[in-house]
């Protein structure tokens, strides 16, 4: 693309980066224009080259920084690390808990002074008025947001501190946002865009089909088979030609599964290692460690493991336990064959586990605990800060921050730089039903996307089209690299038959004949309101509902009662 020069020659010369990806430059020329950025790619793809190319443009045309977001300290410090190598080892700095007072100040007067390109921090260092007031004052020419997924109550990794990012944008005079993550369906992504404010971005979604990753699912009855068959895969899958050991992730729901696993591996003689929340920084950080440096063959995990962690050679992951959602099952598959080379990710399914997941995602809120909540808010001269809310209500300071978040998605509350503030005139205990009824949505939605991760375990068809789908992709042949492709390989099919994996009768080929909507049309239903049409199988439509979440519908009943309209 030569109409972009000045920014091709720097990720060329400074990154070595001379091939860019699909996507990449657009995203680059569209930051340093002044243009919002939401970036959909696999980690490994180029994600960050879009903002850090953009950011280095920018600062040496204005020498003010760019602020990064990101959501763990080893992601940041990983991220700096690489930053030095390629600018020097001041381009880059970082406030977070794990530096020093004297350190912190340090990094400060690196990005004031102009030396430093890139302030990392987390999310929760935006809830400190001072911290935003400082950043404010760098005038900084890019915000970015990392795993920005987070920020959306409809993702899988939903972090309340995210939402915060809309108003501190604001506070920072609205610089360019630059949103990436690996991960995010049609309804995610609007999510973000809402909430960062982001205006007119250039969305970019490349990379989605991973067809180098076989896709297979293994059914089981009882427990312990299913433990001992997800034992037994991990070895074999392990042991590699000529001796070499493949790398590997293991994913367990509950994280003394995840110690059971590892100790029978490592019994089985592989280096295996638990990971999970309940475990040290430092513990987490050396498993990490290990694994990136191949003194690991298997990491067993629960989702706390593996958020832009790029390395290259994993061959599989194995989840033991069925995910929440196909948005976060599809993020840690992944994490495998990032080098290109094939790679196999098995879902050991057992339909009795869906208890567990329900179980998981039950979260409902405490009516008397809203309104306690709100009644300190209305009795308050102005607003009022959280951890002060914590300390008026005897609430845990996480409870608050999730409630206060339901409040503000309810039109309750809002939030600034000096507080929350209650803004509604509604009677408090009208407030409380609506956080109330927006909560049990929310939970009809994960159950919805409980229901779309069984279905993909339970499809005859082919699991590649079915994944796809669900992120609003079509394909349209089957994949051949999955269990269902195989099964129907092996089956021989007669000359004319046609693959299970393909709906011939009103399915994508045919779907103008069959229904009058388009794949990721916008129709409305009575009772549940506008959707988003997502993929077709056999008789079957799956359409996504903004207030109810993913529901299936049959095409004949559709046609014959008129259950969908256009929107």
């Amino acid at each position: 693309m030569s109409e972009n020069p000045a920014l091709r020659a720097l990720a060329s010369s400074v990154f070595s980066l001379p091939q860019l990806r699909d996507g990449q430059l657009a995203g680059m020329a569209a930051l340093a224009d002044g243009r919002d950025v939401l970036a959909v790619m696999p980690t490994g793809y180029g994600k960050s080259a879009i903002y850090q190319v953009g950011a280095v443009h920018l600062h040496r045309r204005t020498g003010r920084p760019a602020v990064v977001v990101s959501p763990l300290i080893a992601l940041q410090e990983d991220q700096i690390d690489g930053l030095a190598e390629v600018l020097g080892p001041d381009a880059a700095v970082a406030i977070n808990s794990a530096h020093s007072g004297a350190e912190l100040e340090d990094a400060w007067q690196k990005v004031e002074a102009g030396t430093a390109i890139f302030l990392f921090l987390a999310p929760e260092q935006l809830a400190k008025k001072e911290t935003v007031e400082r950043l404010a004052a760098l005038h900084p020419t890019l915000l970015v947001v990392d795993e920005a997924h987070c920020v959306s109550s409809w993702g899988h990794d939903f972090r309340p501190d995210y939402l915060t990012l809309g108003t501190v944008r604001e506070q920072l005079g609205n610089p360019p946002v630059a949103a990436l993550t690996a991960t995010a369906s049609p309804p995610v992504r609007e999510e973000v865009v809402e909430r960062l404010g982001m205006k007119d971005p250039l969305v970019l979604v490349h990379g989605f089909d991973r067809p180098n990753i076989s896709l297979e699912v293994v059914r089981h009855h009882e427990a312990k088979e299913k433990r001992r068959a997800v034992v037994e895969q991990v070895c074999a899958l392990a042991e590699g030609n000529g001796g070499a050991v493949r790398r590997g992730l293991l994913y367990a729901a509950k994280r003394k599964d995840t110690e059971k696993y590892a100790a029978e591996l490592t019994s089985r003689g592989l280096r295996a290692e638990a990971y999970h929340a309940g475990r040290s920084a430092a513990d987490r950080e050396r498993i990490l460690g290990l694994f990136m440096d191949d003194r690991l063959d298997t990491v067993v995990a629960t989702t706390a493991f593996g958020m832009g962690i790029d390395k290259p050679n994993v061959r599989f992951v194995i989840h033991a336990d069925i995910p929440e959602s196909l948005d976060a099952y599809y993020q840690e598959v992944g994490r495998s064959g990032r080098d290109g080379e094939p790679a196999v990710a098995v879902l050991h399914y057992r339909a009795e586990d869906l208890g567990l997941r329900k179980f998981f995602g039950t979260h409902s809120p405490d009516p008397d605990s809203l309104l306690a909540l709100l009644k300190v808010l209305r009795s308050a001269d102005g607003p009022v800060f959280a951890s002060s809310l914590a300390e008026l209500t005897d609430l845990l300071p996480r409870r608050v921050r999730g409630l206060l978040n339901l409040l503000h998605e309810a039109g309750a509350v809002t939030s600034g730089k000096r507080g929350v503030r209650l803004t509604s005139k509604a009677k408090l205990s009208a407030l409380v039903r609506d956080a109330v009824g927006l909560a049990e949505a929310r939970q009809r939605v994960d159950q919805s996307r409980l229901n779309m991760m069984r279905a993909y375990a339970e499809t005859d068809g082919c699991r590649r089209q079915f994944l796809l789908g669900y992120f609003g992709e079509h394909l349209p042949q089957p994949c051949g690299n999955c269990d269902a492709c195989a099964e129907a390989a092996r089956q021989s099919a007669p000359a004319g038959q046609e693959h299970p994996g393909v709906d011939h009768d009103g399915g994508p080929a045919g779907q103008e004949q069959a229904v009058p909507f388009p794949l990721q049309s916008t129709v409305t239903h009575k009772s549940w309101g506008p959707g988003l049409v997502m993929r077709y199988e056999d008789d079957v439509i799956t359409v996504l509902f903004e207030r109810e979440g993913y529901k299936t519908l049959s095409r004949k009943a559709v046609l014959k009662r008129k259950l969908l309209k256009p929107a």
